[in-house]
């Protein structure tokens, strides 16, 4: 393995916890992506909207209701896949985490994704799930990226890899016929994932993670989204369907439309 010492640092500790934590690559991308945040709040509840970022965010809830949140969600979702740069600086915040990780060809997820988690609201929960149960890659991984701290039930759990073994050895007599079993089942195991304004989450989306009710005083908003090298094997989420490549090299793109002379 020829990896620096800082890539191998990286590497084992992703391999061991089943995911890193690390401070934002690109700063300016990050504050440049919150800002735009006000104005696709103030566009979705059609008022004015002004003050700290933070406070905007994490009070969200004096301002819409459980009943509200759905709609306003896709809302911003929307807002923000439709301005140009956003994926770029999506990925500006992780990218040196990424091509250590992932490698420097890589697929992004079309859209990303947001969550917004009202302190209290039960409509709003992740049961515990690995992507790659529903048809996903083992090859990708998910870039989680707060807009806001994140703490104790106001953030996300996971389970390390090494339960998440033995979990894939037990899986039919530990998981019961529910969601909720599986978690009462592996919830002295999990960890809770502890992520800052400013920092990066990247994880292993083949290990179980979810949510719980937010029971903090809080609301929790976080973007995730998805990256893959090119050419690792697909899940049911296809290249041009629900990836495209963001960082492909020279030499692939002439070896990719490369034909031998013709000798007829």
């Amino acid at each position: 393995m020829f990896l620096s010492p800082l890539e191998q640092q990286v590497s084992d500790e992703y391999l061991t916890q089943g995911y890193i934590i690390r401070p934002v690559a690109d700063l300016e991308a990050l504050a440049w992506m919150r800002d735009q945040f006000t104005s696709l709040i103030a566009d979705a509840l059609r008022v004015e909207v002004t003050g700290n970022p933070e406070d905007i965010l994490n009070q969200i809830h004096q301002k819409v209701s459980v009943a509200e949140l759905n709609n306003f969600r896709l809302k911003i979702i929307q807002g923000f896949n439709a301005i140009e740069q956003f994926r770029e600086m999506y990925f500006r915040v992780a990218r040196p985490y990424l091509e250590t990780l992932v490698g420097n060809e890589l697929a992004m997820q079309l859209r990303i994704n947001l969550s917004i988690q009202l302190p209290g609201d039960e409509s709003s929960l992740l049961p515990v799930h690995a992507d790659t149960w529903s048809g996903d890659s083992p090859f990708e991984v998910v870039l989680w990226l707060p807009l806001v701290d994140c703490y104790a039930t106001k953030a996300m759990y996971l389970l390390p890899p090494q339960q998440s073994a033995e979990l894939s050895q037990q899986f039919t007599e530990r998981a019961g016929n529910s969601s909720e079993n599986l978690y009462q089942a592996i919830k002295n195991d999990i960890r809770w994932l502890e992520v800052h304004y400013g920092e990066i989450l990247i994880f292993n989306q083949a290990l179980p993670h979810g949510n719980r009710v937010n029971e903090e005083s809080e609301t929790r908003w976080s973007m995730n989204c998805r990256f893959k090298g090119v050419f690792t094997p697909y899940g049911d989420k296809k290249i041009g369907e629900f990836f495209e490549p963001i960082t492909l090299r020279a030499a692939s793109k002439t070896g990719m439309t490369y034909q031998l002379p013709s000798t007829s």
